[in-house]
């Protein structure tokens, strides 16, 4: 993911954020934000964090802040006796580096288990921020350690239900997945499954995000029955119908994993033609969807109507080829599409093309 696919919105990493009808959820609602606005800077080399509601940050990636381009020259200064002094660039303040914001974290997160100990709110808060800058600096593993901590400290604390916890446990499963362990991830979205659908209902954004992860996760770590159920549930609850072809895109691969080439083959098929209605079917993401169907075919032992899939992608693209992109893709299209002429037993259609 470019870091990682969501940022927070409104209390949580992923996904956009539904105001809660119930008074129960408003409150919940209500409260992760305050904690999220509280949250101690700890950017300064010696600066602590505020106080015991100090609230547990959201793993995110902020947005770069444009620095002052350096000058061409060494700044002049003019002495009394006339002559001229250069000021030397060292003296100009220094802009803290990520390396430099994550050490004044770490020596935050020593003084208050010093102080405070390993569960104090505020050490808790201290050492998540700390796992959240090792993330966006893509320390994975240290991320990881750090959130881990955080989540046993944090349930020990709170418990298992409480706001921050919760947050904390979200950033965990994000840390996990970027880390390449999509089994740990699946675990920690469970239970984030679990709870929201138990508080807000099926068709919540949070609880439909946290299925959708775990789905993703359930498919990565090997276990595509699993997924398959979780991707036809969430397709039932999202929304968004941009969401719903992605879904069913995912759901398509892990029918394939578990040997339904014929059910994968039908979502293919509900993609493509959403996507020419919604982009044209020159459209980049239109023709990558028909590239997929052909393949698909082949797989499932197909020849002929892999041919006339692919046949057809490829004169698409070929009409389509101003975008670099689609050139490449239109390269892929051409090389499929012999393998299929060849898998069909239309030698001379193979050989003209390669």
């Amino acid at each position: 993911m470019s870091f990682w696919r969501a940022l927070v919105r409104g209390t949580r990493l992923a996904g956009p954020s539904a105001q809660r009808s119930a008074g129960t959820a408003r409150a919940a609602s209500g409260e992760r934000a305050r904690e999220r606005d509280e949250r101690a800077d700890t950017a300064a080399p010696e600066e602590q964090v505020a106080d015991t509601s100090a609230a547990v940050a959201p793993v995110r990636v902020p947005a770069p802040k444009r620095l002052p381009a350096p000058s061409a020259t060494h700044a002049m200064a003019e002495p009394a006796d006339g002559t001229t002094r250069v000021v030397s660039r060292s003296a100009e303040p220094r802009v803290p580096t990520a390396g430099m914001r994550a050490a004044s974290l770490e020596r935050t997160l020593r003084s208050l288990v010093e102080r405070l100990g390993t569960e104090h709110p505020d050490t808790i808060t201290a050492r998540n921020n700390l796992a959240t800058k090792y993330a966006q600096m893509g320390r994975r593993q240290s991320a990881v350690q750090q959130f881990e901590l955080a989540l046993a400290e944090a349930v020990s604390v709170y418990g298992d239900e409480h706001p921050r916890t919760e947050i904390i446990r979200e950033n965990l499963a994000w840390a996990y997945e970027d880390a390449g362990r999509p089994a740990e991830a699946a675990s920690q979205w469970e239970v984030l499954l679990g709870e929201r659908e138990s508080q807000f209902g099926a068709a919540d954004a949070d609880t439909v995000e946290a299925r959708i992860r775990l789905a993703v996760c359930l498919r990565r770590s090997g276990r595509p029955e699993a997924a398959v159920e979780h991707y036809e549930q969430a397709i039932r609850d999202v929304s968004s119908a941009e969401r719903r072809e992605e879904l069913r895109l995912g759901l398509s691969a892990a029918l394939t994993m578990t040997g339904g080439a014929a059910a994968a083959i039908d979502q293919l098929r509900l993609v493509l033609a959403a996507r020419r209605r919604r982009l044209g079917k020159g459209h980049l993401d239109t023709l990558s969807v028909h590239h997929r169907l052909g393949r698909a075919h082949t797989q499932a032992g197909r020849p002929d109507e892999a041919v006339d899939v692919l046949r057809e992608a490829y004169r698409v693209a070929l009409n389509s080829s101003g975008d670099p992109e689609v050139r490449r893709l239109t390269m892929r299209l051409r090389r499929d599409l012999a393998g299929a002429y060849n898998a069909a037993g239309r030698h001379r259609e193979a050989n003209a093309l390669l």
